[in-house]
């Protein structure tokens, strides 16, 4: 679920991107994208219109270092997640997306429903001797940073691509969270929102220019740019939540008073 692979911008054995991230307002959605569809391309992996669906689950170690770290601004950074489309398990991916400053770089793994399964179990061994490089370091994380899952989110995906600066935009919509469960399988998942007002978060990613047509589009959504991560959103929704859970949870067996 991706656009082409391209040329990016070298860092030793890695090809960097752009990403620029911004809120964007549900009454502006529609205008942009109707300008975006004049000069840009669906992406091809869309299920519908309205894109697809993505769901992640979310590592981090015993210290959660990589929420810390996205949230101190450190300038590089790295977070894992285990991430599948259209809530199928016909393309499990195991991802790590690194940060160095305002560029990105996303690796990718494939691994089977077998091998989540054990991952989830806590059995990761078995990944020691791939010859996979990626999912070598996510054992060692594993192993040497007590790695769990940590938070799983849930989004539509309204992508559109264009070849010229390989330049990939993408709204991602109704972002949920779960509350108790982080088996990224489970049908019987409780969702809540993640973001209360009416936003929805547009990603802008691209290699060694962003064309003038699209930096033109993006002239009146400039001032909303923020350094957002679905990550840091979702586990702050998932512990607020919890909290607001354990308190009702509370006064509902508070015993009477006496007097």
């Amino acid at each position: 679920m991706k656009g082409r692979k391209g040329t990016g911008i070298p860092n030793g054995n890695k090809r960097l991107r752009h990403e620029l991230k911004y809120y964007l307002r549900l009454n502006d959605y529609e205008p942009l994208r109707q300008k975006l569809l004049l000069v840009t391309e669906l992406d091809p992996y869309s299920v519908d219109e309205e894109g697809y669906h993505i769901r992640s689950l979310y590592f981090d170690d015993l210290h959660d270092t990589a929420l810390h770290e996205k949230n101190y601004g450190v300038f590089k950074r790295r977070k894992y997640r285990i991430r599948i489309y259209n809530k199928s398990d016909a393309a499990i991916k195991l991802e790590r997306k690194s940060k160095f400053g305002g560029y990105i770089c996303k690796e990718a793994a494939s691994i089977t429903r077998a091998d989540y399964e054990s991952i989830m179990a806590g059995q990761v061994d078995f990944l020691q001797e791939t010859p996979n490089s990626l999912l070598r370091d996510f054992y060692y994380e594993c192993k040497n940073h007590l790695f769990m899952p940590r938070v799983m989110t849930d989004n539509v995906r309204e992508a559109y691509v264009m070849e010229p600066g390989n330049v990939r935009v993408t709204f991602d919509k109704q972002l949920m969270t779960t509350v108790h469960s982080l088996d990224i399988f489970d049908e019987q998942l409780m969702m809540v929102n993640a973001i209360h007002q009416p936003l929805m978060i547009m990603e802008v990613k691209f290699e060694q220019f962003l064309p003038f047509n699209i930096r033109y589009l993006l002239q009146h959504v400039s001032n909303q740019r923020s350094a957002i991560s679905k990550y840091a959103i979702c586990r702050e929704e998932s512990k607020n939540t919890m909290i607001s859970s354990a308190r009702r949870s509370s006064a509902t067996t508070k015993p009477p008073a006496t007097g």
